[in-house]
Order: structure tokens, then sequence, then C-alpha cells
């Protein structure tokens, strides 16, 4: 890519955080508007999770897939084509007869998110080469989720109160159209030197590893967690977990690089992605549900509730980007895993729900802890990997988001509707709920222990080591192509 301008960069900037927010707006609107939806389409528990989690198990199964076709082909191709297909995804959600259109219109839509977010990570990390400008760079795109979780809850509210929950799908269209036109004429295309084969087999493995794990979590409480069905699917995901283990290193350029994994600060930044974003994915299914059939509050007065946590996102995540610049990830992911374990515990032992300024201050502390945690998870994941690798290595880091708040919404969903029960929903869903927040409570608890261990010294140190592992073979091909 050449060398742009500071006015091209920053324009660049914001082109790629417009596709950041119409995926994520996509996904806080549909939360508020998931009660009016189940009763429409007469949807389970179940199927309510089937329309989260069909998108996110779709997009984290392709992200890697993406990233390194990105990086082969042209990282503004793939982005152009990904905007096409997610804006025609949002088009036929919203036309959507009944629950299970809508689950395969929810797939299509995440086809096309992963061609946008990885691939717009790899295009800022290449826009953006100096380490500090970059975690600046990063800050602001953190910063555009804080923006789409507080206008999601409002836009949304508004729309499914006025309007219908169809009309959610629509405000992807004016910005998808934008978007698209605006990469045709200012963002140029970059391709790293070497584009990595594909790796059919590994991509295969991907999918029914997080695909046959999803369904078993989902589905367990209805089936049996001891049912056949669910014992095969769990033995699905185990055997992929494997062939996955055995069969990438084998591979001269596989689809997940298991090399990354010896950078302790990558490691950890996977680990933190997959806790931070299962427990977002569950705060926010379970604050959605409690608010509107429990509370009887509309869609607009639910979203308006959640402006709190909303508003500390869109104020700590620019915060968090200059504090990882300036002084690395350890202060964000500490101050990350403190108040959003400190949230979960206010409702686990406390009964926050019971109490408005308890319900708000567990609210704000989450708020902070997620704004405080996705730009330390970023720029570790894209430092020190060699740039012709960004792609990928942006790729696994969203990836780890995706399957963390599949996991979130799964894995919550299946303890609320096995303590619910036979039970009245409304008075059982609090007690219900207790163990699903101690859950939340160990995914801060996690990314406090994780991000103190992965972030020091030591973990630089393997960081360094695994970045000159990656690069030296790039080299000493190099050299052989100049000496022929």
């Amino acid at each position: 890519m050449p060398e742009l301008s500071h006015r091209r960069r920053m324009l660049v900037l914001a082109i790629c955080c417009m596709s950041l927010l119409i995926v994520s707006l996509d996904n806080t609107v549909l939360n508020v508007a998931l009660p009016s939806m189940q009763k429409e389409l007469d949807a389970s528990l179940a199927g309510m999770q089937w329309t989260i989690d069909a998108y996110t198990l779709v997009l984290a199964s392709l992200l890697m897939l993406a990233g390194s076709t990105a990086d082969r082909i042209g990282r503004r191709k793939v982005f152009k084509a990904g905007l096409v297909i997610f804006s025609v995804g949002s088009l036929l959600c919203s036309v959507a007869p009944n629950l299970e259109s809508l689950v395969a219109f929810r797939m299509i839509q995440a086809i096309g998110g992963s061609m946008l977010n990885p691939v717009a990570m790899s295009i800022i990390t290449n826009t953006f080469t100096e380490p500090r400008e970059r975690a600046r760079a990063i800050g602001v795109w953190g910063g555009v989720v804080g923006i789409s979780m507080a206008a999601g809850p409002v836009i949304g509210g508004l729309l499914v109160d006025s309007v219908g929950w169809r009309s959610i799908f629509w405000i992807n269209l004016p910005v998808g159209l934008a978007a698209l036109f605006l990469t045709w004429r200012y963002i140029p295309e970059s391709r790293a030197p070497k584009g990595r084969r594909p790796d059919p087999v590994g991509q295969l493995l991907v999918i029914a590893l997080l695909g046959s794990l999803t369904y078993a979590i989902i589905e367990a409480p209805k089936a049996g967690w001891t049912s056949p069905e669910i014992l095969l699917f769990a033995a699905l995901a185990v055997a992929a977990l494997v062939g996955l283990l055995l069969y990438e290193p084998r591979r001269a350029e596989p689809l997940i690089d298991l090399r990354f994994f010896r950078s302790a600060p990558f490691s950890g930044a996977t680990v933190i992605a997959i806790c931070a974003f299962a427990a977002l994915g569950g705060f926010l299914f379970l604050n959605t549900l409690y608010l509107q059939n429990v509370r009887g509050l509309s869609a607009l007065h639910a979203g308006l509730y959640m402006l709190p946590m909303a508003a500390m996102t869109l104020v700590c995540a620019p915060i968090s980007g200059r504090v990882v610049g300036n002084r690395g990830p350890r202060i964000s992911l500490v101050v990350a895993g403190i108040t959003m374990a400190a949230s979960g515990l206010l409702f686990a032992v406390f009964d926050a729900e019971s109490s408005l300024p308890l319900l708000f201050t567990g609210y704000v502390l989450f708020g902070i802890g997620f704004g405080a945690v996705n730009a330390p998870i970023t720029n570790t994941a894209v430092s020190g990997m060699p740039r012709t690798q960004a792609g990928v290595a942006s790729a696994v880091a969203s990836t780890s988001r995706q399957f963390g708040q599949t996991l979130g919404v799964a894995v919550i969903g299946a303890v609320l509707a096995s303590g619910v029960g036979a039970s009245s929903y409304a008075d059982g869903f609090v007690d219900a709920s207790r163990p699903a927040w101690w859950i939340i409570t160990g995914c801060g608890l996690a990314v406090l222990l994780v991000g103190l261990l992965t972030s020091g010294t030591w973990a630089r140190t393997t960081a360094l080591r695994t970045a000159e592992r990656l690069e030296a073979p790039e080299t000493a091909q190099a050299a052989t192509g100049a000496n022929a």
C-alpha cells in the first residue's frame, strides 16, 4: 500500500469504521428487538438464541478464510464484496416470513460480515504503520463499538415501537451503500506480497467444531444433556478440535497458523476476547429479556435503561486506545477485568435487578470494562506479527470475539432455560439467571488474570521470539528468489 497523507489515512479509518458500525449496530439493535420477534414469530428461547448465534457462528467460522483471502487477492476487493452481501442479507432479513427464513438470511448477512471487520482491521494495520498511531486508530475503532451500543438500543427501540422489528434491518442499507461508494473512491488496493493458499480441510474442521459445539449447548436443555443427539454433536466437536491440532501443523500455509499461539500476548488476547465477548453476549441477552419480558418495558424504554452501559463503553474505548498506545495493554486489561467481574457480582450476589441504583451501577461498571478491553485485544493480536500476515492475525482476534459472543449467548441461554423450567417466566427469571451472572463474573476474573499473565516482560519476549520465527521463512524465501 502506498504511503498516504494524514488526511487520507483518517478518511480510510472513517470508511473502515463505517463497516464496523453497521455490523455492531446490527447486533445491538437485534437484541432490543428479540421479545417482539419472539412474539410475532412464535419462537422459543432457543429460537431467539439461534437468531443471534446463526449470525455470530457463521461469522466466526469464515473470518480467518476472509482474512487470508483478502491478503491474497486484495483487501479492497474482498471488503467491497462484503458490503454488497451484508446489505443484501439485511434486506432479506427484513422480509423473512418465519423464524427458519430469518435464521437462514442472518447466515447470509454473516457471510458478508465476515469480509468486513477483519479486512478493515488489516487495512488499518497496513495504513497506520507507526505503533503509537496505530494504537490510537484502534482506539477510535473500538469507540465505534461504543457508538453502536449507545445508538443501537435507542434506535432499535424507536423502530420496533413505531414501525416494527423488520425495520431494524433497513438501517444497514444506506450505510452499506455509502461505505461501498467511499471504498471504491478512496481506499487503495493492497495485498500481501505472497498470498496464502486456501485450506479447505481446515475450514471444514473449524465449521464442524464451532457449529457442533454451539448446537449441543443451545439444544441441550430441550433434548437433555445426556441424550444421544447432544452426545453425538459434543463428540463431533471434540473430533474436529483434535483434527485441527493434528492437521494444521502439517500444512505449509494452514488456515490457523498454530505458531501464532507461541506468543503469550497473542494467546492471551485470544482467551481474553472469548471471555470478554462471552460476557457481553450473555449480558445483553439476559438484560434484554429481563427488561422487556419481566419488567414489562417497551423496546425503547429498555434501550434507554441500558444507555449507562453504552455511554461508558463509548467514553472508555478511545481512552483505552490512548492508554494502550502510551503505556501498553496491562492497565486497560486490569481495569476491564475488575469492573466486568464487579458488575457480574452485583447481579449474582446482591440481586441488582431489585434496585434501580444497583442496576444502573452494574450497567456502568460493565460499560467501563467492555470499553477498556477492546483496544488491548486488537492491538496485542496484530502487534509483533509480520505485516504480511496482518489479515490472518486480526481475523483470529475477530474470530475469538465472535466465538465468544456465540458461546456466551448459547451458555447463558441454556442456563436460563434450565433454571426457568416449568415455573412462571417472570417469577423464576431472577433466580434462574443467578448462575448465569456467576459465569459472567468468572469471565471478568479470567480477563483480569490472563491479562496480568500475558502483558509482562516474559510475555513480550515470547512475542518477539514468535515474530522472528514467523518472519524467518519469509526472509529466506525472499532471499532465494533474489539469488535466482
